[in-house]
């Protein structure tokens, strides 16, 4: 048994061994390149941006004559931390130099609000500044137009989910770039570059999957028993009685195509799974995403908000902004986010500072105590996607 005297605590309440340890033990240590928002006179971020990529393992990727999806997330209407355009454009010129076929992408939500369907969710993503125009390529939801156009893909080792349904569009192409903000989330402790491709890429029926294992009710006080959610089923879940719907639970296979559908809004998903079943579901939907080709992840940490983009607001930033990190090993990637984060100071007037939680040194706990991001960490690293020792190379 190896000693912890050689280990040193991270801010994470993990031990991480030291260089010279991991040397000594010949682990395998991923790569991770960042560079600082500093921009002297003349340089911008977005030449920062440009720079890491030319100088990390991304400018090694074949994109000639390929598909590329750019995932990432346009922004719940009302929310104004989601990343802006310019760092999308960046990389899809990037790519188009090199004679790739690049588009962003993003799935249907499950919950309801402006990004349920496709024709809401392109609005949004144009109205949040993501189009043709600014960002030289085209949107594509993934999924279709009510969250139902999905594969079902094998898990590779998956303990929960031995298949995913991915949205299409992400896995009808050649390769995929993440492009994530990185921030805290109510339920998962962080939002980067795997909650990105794993819970973002999954389909309605994908996200239910992931966030619980029961079925849609319904708020009957909503419904006019209109039957579209009967007709869209296949299962014969939905039945109207006395005007009104109810889900028969026996029956539903919680496909979630009856919640896209509704015009009231009136079905509703269960979100019964526990923080760390979530997190490792969210690591084997990322694994069906990555196996079997080309990928690379990039994290924009700056107005690191404590809850998701999902939310139709966006609290204060909860520490300073960071920099921008990018990785073909999304778990180092991620990781390395999550541990400068925790060496950052808490900003006063933030949701921490509200909670009295300044003392603990895990910011994405501080805001919310329920949550254990390490789980994703550790089932990524399990499932094969990637480690978590990494080598941080810092570029001017």
């Amino acid at each position: 048994m190896r000693s912890t005297k050689h280990l040193q605590k991270s801010c994470t309440g993990r031990f991480r061994p030291s260089n010279s340890v991991r040397k000594m033990w010949c682990m395998p240590a991923s790569k991770v390149y960042f560079t600082d928002f500093r921009c002297r006179i003349g340089v911008s971020q977005l030449d920062k941006l440009r720079k890491l990529l030319e100088q990390s393992e991304f400018s090694q990727i074949d994109f000639d004559g390929k598909f590329v999806a750019i995932k990432l997330h346009f922004g719940e209407l009302g929310n104004l931390s989601f990343l802006r355009a310019n760092y999308a454009k960046v990389v899809a010129d990037f790519i188009k130099e090199r004679g790739g076929k690049p588009f962003i992408t993003d799935c249907n939500t499950l919950y309801v609000g402006s990004r349920k369907n496709a024709l809401e969710h392109m609005d949004t993503a144009y109205l949040n500044g993501y189009s043709p125009f600014s960002t030289g390529c085209h949107v594509i939801i993934a999924d279709g137009l009510k969250g139902s156009d999905d594969i079902e893909v094998p898990v590779a080792g998956g303990e929960y989910c031995k298949t995913a349904r991915i949205g299409r569009a992400v896995m009808d192409a050649d390769i995929v770039i993440s492009l994530a903000h990185f921030k805290g989330h109510e339920e998962a402790g962080f939002g980067g570059a795997l909650k990105n491709i794993g819970m973002g890429c999954g389909s309605r029926a994908g996200k239910m999957a992931m966030h619980a294992d029961g079925k849609p009710y319904v708020e009957t006080d909503l419904c006019v028993g209109c039957g579209a959610c009967a007709k869209i089923c296949a299962h014969n879940g939905p039945q109207i009685e006395n005007k009104k719907c109810r889900i028969d639970q026996n029956n539903c296979v919680g496909c979630g195509r009856c919640i896209a559908v509704c015009p009231k809004d009136a079905i509703h998903p269960t979100f019964q799974a526990s923080v760390r079943l979530l997190n490792c579901k969210i690591a084997e939907y990322a694994k069906a995403v990555l196996d079997g080709r080309p990928s690379y992840c990039i994290n924009i940490v700056r107005d690191v908000s404590p809850n998701c983009d999902c939310h139709p607001e966006n609290d204060v930033p909860i520490v300073p902004d960071v920099g921008m990190f990018a990785s073909a090993d999304p778990v180092a990637l991620d990781l390395a986010c999550a541990e400068a984060i925790n060496r950052q100071p808490v900003l006063p007037n933030s949701a921490i500072t509200d909670l009295k939680h300044e003392h603990d040194c895990d910011r994405f706990h501080a805001a919310h105590d329920n949550t254990h991001w390490q789980d994703l960490i550790e089932h990524g690293k399990k499932l094969g996607i990637g480690q978590d020792t990494y080598e941080l190379v810092t570029i001017r």
